[in-house]
């Protein structure tokens, strides 16, 4: 058991980040228990939050977690989504703030309380999980130009396209018409899950061009999208794929036997 509450202590450290913010839903809670009049939002916004915090740490919770859902392992901090994290805050910040009669005393604490916040946190822009938007849709370009290339005309057939892993989050949010063979859920490798043409596509580091053909044919792939970088035995055009563009490093095959034969 003790064993058990670890893992569950380093997973919500882990979830809390530099543990600022754990320690001020903790505070918020306190405070709203104590101070709030109303029922409801004293049960709400500050003896769930605590409850929530205490069940998770319990070894008996992720027992039972785990049981219930296959990865449940992996995803146990999701039942942390449960607690209304940055409402306890922001509720609690504003009461605190407008408990003061004075509304000098009300610019200090704005002032306190926003200096502590910008302090103990991080700007987001600075993460290099953040990047400059290229375009409109907040998708890389080469994506949207590649997806251009191969979508089908107004009132055709979808297609459907192999395309590296890098690029199947996107190509989905841009243009539902363009199908794939695989997508997010064999990006996300604890999954473990088995697609053959993601199977000779992806995990070798040399690709058969024989076996990715056959696959993209068996899954009836109109279009094949390789990085120019990738290694390839074999080439695809002598196998009777068409080379059709090549777009910021990528060759862009489009497959005539499926195309000619339709989804």
């Amino acid at each position: 058991m003790y064993g058990i509450f670890m893992q569950c202590w380093v997973t919500l450290k882990l979830y809390g980040g530099n543990g600022v913010l754990l320690l001020l839903l903790i505070a918020s809670s306190i405070y709203l228990i104590v101070a709030e009049k109303s029922i409801k939002k004293k049960i709400m916004l500050g003896i769930i939050p605590i409850l929530i915090l205490i069940g998770f740490l319990l070894p008996f919770t992720k027992i039972a977690y785990v049981a219930a859902f296959d990865e449940g392992s992996d995803t146990y901090y999701r039942l942390l989504w449960l607690i209304p994290t940055y409402v306890t805050i922001a509720f609690a910040a504003c009461k605190l703030i407008f408990s003061f009669n004075k509304s000098m005393y009300q610019m200090i604490a704005f002032v306190v309380v926003l200096s502590f916040i910008a302090l103990t946190g991080s700007l987001v822009y600075a993460s290099g999980h953040v990047n400059v938007a290229e375009n409109l849709y907040h998708i890389p370009q080469h994506v949207i130009d590649i997806c251009d290339e191969i979508a089908p005309a107004e009132g055709e057939a979808r297609v459907r396209a192999a395309f590296p892993s890098e690029l199947v989050h996107f190509v989905r949010q841009y243009d539902t018409d363009i199908l794939l063979p695989f997508g997010r859920e064999m990006v996300v490798t604890q999954w473990d899950y088995y697609n053959p043409v993601y199977e000779v596509m992806e995990k070798p580091e040399v690709i058969d061009a024989k076996a990715l053909v056959e696959a993209t044919r068996e899954t009836k792939c109109s279009y094949i999208v390789l990085s120019e970088e990738r290694k390839i035995d074999g080439d695809l055009v002598k196998m009777g794929l068409k080379l059709v563009n090549t777009l910021h490093g990528y060759n862009i095959y489009a497959d005539p036997e499926v195309l000619n034969a339709g989804l």
